[in-house]
């Protein structure tokens, strides 16, 4: 095990993020569901949405933390409910979105499927799966699909509803395989010198938040005619950016020198976690919004405002997505297999 030689880096002030919040819109009778919300960009974007008016309801796992999180909120003055949530288990999904469907009897207008884990070792979930990609991407699409008719009363009653995925700037490698999506967790591997099986199980659970984007954007095209550009399906990535997600890979034994190396140079031109939630702000909360809509930095792995980017379309790669993700979590009913003309 290699110590951590390189020295710690101070987080940058923010520069984007006044100007951005000047011009968002109010959120007044609006319900805004956030994954992974006790700190980093997930936080931020619960007081945004919050001081605009919102109603914030926050999806993370039982912890001082998550209590810290919502006191915060309240704090403010902000209307603001937890719901314990673990995305390392289909059941605590399953639950939560039983408890989302009681307290948004009004619908929901936005789910942000923020919550992530980035450069851990393979290890299975309590359901079989990599850690990375059921915590980023499988878990999200079990809950969006189990609260689907939120988005539908939403949208019939206040014109629109909103699903947003945060992806990276890693979502670039590889197109998507199907063995990082089935139940092969603790048997993907690379976890050994020089350990680049962390990192590519990351970026592949990145890739799919993009692909499920727009295959989501497809299906309701699809199954939801009516609803199509009324549910809203978006994607952003943050850049670079100093959240405190690079803490928890080195707390999960991310203390090879690759890792080091990789968190190192990610922070050395990293911006404010302030300034990298705006392109998940963006997607939220800015007015006149387009389904498949990408936010985010528009250099590869380098900080900046968060602008409207080119699509990436996969057409392989999203039905891959898309069905596998449906035999992963074993859904029916809405979420069927979608059939994209492989080019």
């Amino acid at each position: 095990m290699f110590k951590n030689i390189f020295p710690s880096v101070p987080a940058p002030e923010s520069m984007l993020y006044p100007g951005y919040l000047n011009a968002f819109p109010s959120m007044a009778n609006k319900t805004v569901a956030i994954t992974g919300c006790t700190s980093g960009t997930g936080l931020v974007l619960a007081h945004i949405c919050g001081e605009l008016g919102a109603k914030v309801i926050m999806l993370n796992r039982t912890s001082d933390r998550a209590k810290k999180a919502l006191k915060q909120l309240q704090n403010k003055g902000i209307e603001a409910q937890w719901i314990p949530c673990d995305l390392l288990s289909f059941g605590s999904v399953r639950w939560a979105s039983e408890q989302l469907k009681t307290f948004c009897t009004n619908g929901l207008d936005v789910l942000c499927n923020n919550a992530g884990l980035m450069g851990i070792p393979d290890k299975a979930t309590i359901d079989g799966f990599d850690e990375q990609m059921q915590a980023n991407h499988l878990s999200h699409f079990l809950l969006t699909s189990l609260i689907w008719p939120l988005f539908e009363i939403a949208a019939s009653k206040r014109g629109e509803a909103r699903i947003v995925n945060h992806s990276s700037g890693a979502r670039k490698g590889r197109p998507l395989e199907t063995r990082y999506l089935a139940k092969n967790g603790g048997n993907l591997g690379g976890d050994g010198f020089p350990g680049m099986g962390k990192w590519r199980r990351y970026q592949q659970s990145k890739l799919a938040n993009l692909m499920f984007t727009y295959a989501l954007h497809d299906q309701i095209a699809q199954q939801r005619p009516q609803f199509a550009g009324k549910i809203k399906s978006l994607c952003a990535h943050p850049g670079p950016t100093n959240s405190g997600l690079q803490g928890k890979t080195t707390q999960s034994g991310g203390t090879r020198l690759l890792d080091q190396y990789i968190l190192w140079t990610a922070l050395k031109r990293a911006q404010s976690v302030e300034d990298g939630a705006m392109g998940i702000a963006r997607a939220c909360c800015e007015k006149g919004v387009e389904s498949t809509d990408f936010y985010g930095p528009a250099v590869f792995r380098h900080a900046g405002p968060a602008e409207l980017l080119p699509t990436e379309r996969d057409a392989a790669s999203e039905t891959l997505l898309w069905n596998e993700s449906l035999k992963s979590t074993g859904l029916g009913d809405f979420f069927e297999p979608l059939q994209v003309p492989i080019k």
